[in-house]
C-alpha cells in the first residue's frame, strides 16, 4: 500500500508540474514578458514547486530529513541522473554562461547551505530568509540583464492564445494534482521507510527525490527525441539554484528543519562532488562539451552513490 502511495504520488506531482509549468507560461505570455525572464524564472520556480510542496509537507509533519534530503538529492539527480542520461543520448554543448554564472551561483548556494546546516546541525528561519534573498537578489539581476541574454530553453509561445478560462483549469488542476501528490508521497515514504527499516533521509534522497526529478527527466528526453536546441546545463543549473534558495529558503522560514548527521557528512558532500565533477567535465579534455563517455561516468556515479545510500 505504501508503495502505491509513493507511485500514485509521483504521478499526481508530474501532472501537476506539467500543469502549473503551462499555466505560468501561458500568463506569463499575455502580459508580454521576455522570454529569456520566463524561462530563468517563470518556469524554474514552477518546476521546483513540486519539490517546494513535498518539503513543506515534510517539515509540517516533522519528517525534516525528507525536506532537506528532498532538495539534495534533486540537486545530484539532476546532474547524475538528468544530466548524465541525456548527455549520454546527446552530447550536450556548454555555453559559456555556464562558466561565468551559472556555476558558480549553483556552488555558492551549495557552499552557503553547507556552510548554515554545519554549524549547528539546523537550517533557522533566519538562515532560509538569507537563502531566499539572495535568490531574489539573483533573480533580479538576471531579469535585469535579460534585454542581452537570450533563453535557450523551449517556450512553447502557442499558449499565449490560451483562454483565460482554460487557464484558470489548469492552475486548479495543478493545485489539486501537487497537493495530493505530495501528500500521499510524504506519507507512503515515511510509511515504507519504517517498513523496511531504512531512514527517512535514505528513502527522500533517493525515491523521493528521483521522483520530483521525474518532470526535468522527460523534458529533457522528450526534447532529445524531438532533436531540439532546447536542452541546456544552464536550465538544469538553474533548477538547482531554484531548489536551494527557494525550496529550502521558503522551508525554513516556515518551520527551521532539523539536519541529521548523516546528511551532513554524505549526502551534501556527495552533493559538492557532482558539482566539481560537472566544472571538470565542462573544461577537460573538451571544453564547452559534455560527451557521451562524460555522461556515462556521471550516470554510473549517481548508480554508486544510490547503492551505498540503501548499502550504509
Amino acid at each position: 500500500m505504501n508503495l502505491i502511495l509513493i507511485f500514485l504520488g509521483f504521478f499526481l506531482l508530474v501532472i501537476g508540474g506539467e500543469f502549473i509549468v503551462r499555466s505560468s507560461v501561458a500568463l506569463s505570455l499575455k502580459f508580454n514578458i521576455s522570454k529569456f525572464v520566463i524561462g530563468m524564472t517563470v518556469v524554474s520556480f514552477a518546476t521546483s514547486l513540486p519539490e517546494l510542496i513535498v518539503s513543506v509537507n515534510a517539515a509540517l509533519n516533522n519528517s525534516p530529513s525528507i525536506a532537506i534530503n528532498n532538495v539534495i538529492g534533486s540537486n545530484i539527480a539532476n546532474i547524475g541522473l538528468v544530466l548524465g542520461l541525456i548527455s549520454i543520448l546527446g552530447n550536450i554543448t556548454v555555453e559559456n554562461n555556464f562558466y561565468k554564472r551559472d556555476w558558480p551561483w549553483m556552488f555558492f548556494f551549495s557552499l552557503l547551505m553547507w556552510f548554515f546546516i554545519s554549524q549547528d546541525s539546523v537550517l533557522q528561519n533566519y538562515e532560509g530568509l538569507i537563502l531566499f534573498s539572495i535568490l531574489i537578489f539573483f533573480t533580479v539581476s538576471l531579469i535585469k540583464k535579460s534585454n542581452h541574454l537570450e533563453f535557450k530553453g523551449s517556450i512553447d509561445e502557442e499558449l499565449s492564445k490560451t483562454s483565460n478560462f482554460k487557464i484558470f483549469i489548469w492552475l486548479l488542476i495543478s493545485s489539486i494534482t501537487l497537493y495530493f501528490g505530495a501528500d500521499f508521497l510524504v506519507d507512503g515514504s515515511i510509511n515504507f521507510a519504517k517498513q523496511i527499516n531504512i531512514s527517512e533521509a535514505v528513502i527522500s534522497v533517493t525515491i523521493v527525490a528521483i521522483g520530483t526529478s521525474v518532470p526535468e527527466l522527460a523534458a529533457s528526453l522528450v526534447a532529445i527525441a524531438k532533436k531540439e536546441e532546447g536542452i541546456s546545463v544552464g536550465n538544469l543549473i538553474g533548477s538547482n539554484i531554484f531548489n536551494i534558495g527557494s525550496v529550502l529558503g521558503i522551508t525554513a522560514i516556515i518551520k527551521p528543519i532539523l539536519i541529521d548527521p548523516e546528511i551532513l557528512n554524505r549526502d551534501i558532500i556527495w552533493m559538492l562532488i557532482f558539482a566539481l565533477i560537472l566544472i571538470i567535465f565542462a573544461v577537460i579534455p573538451r571544453k564547452n562539451y559534455l560527451s557521451s563517455y562524460k555522461g556515462l561516468i556521471m550516470f554510473l556515479m549517481y548508480l554508486y552513490f544510490i547503492y551505498i545510500a540503501f548499502v550504509q
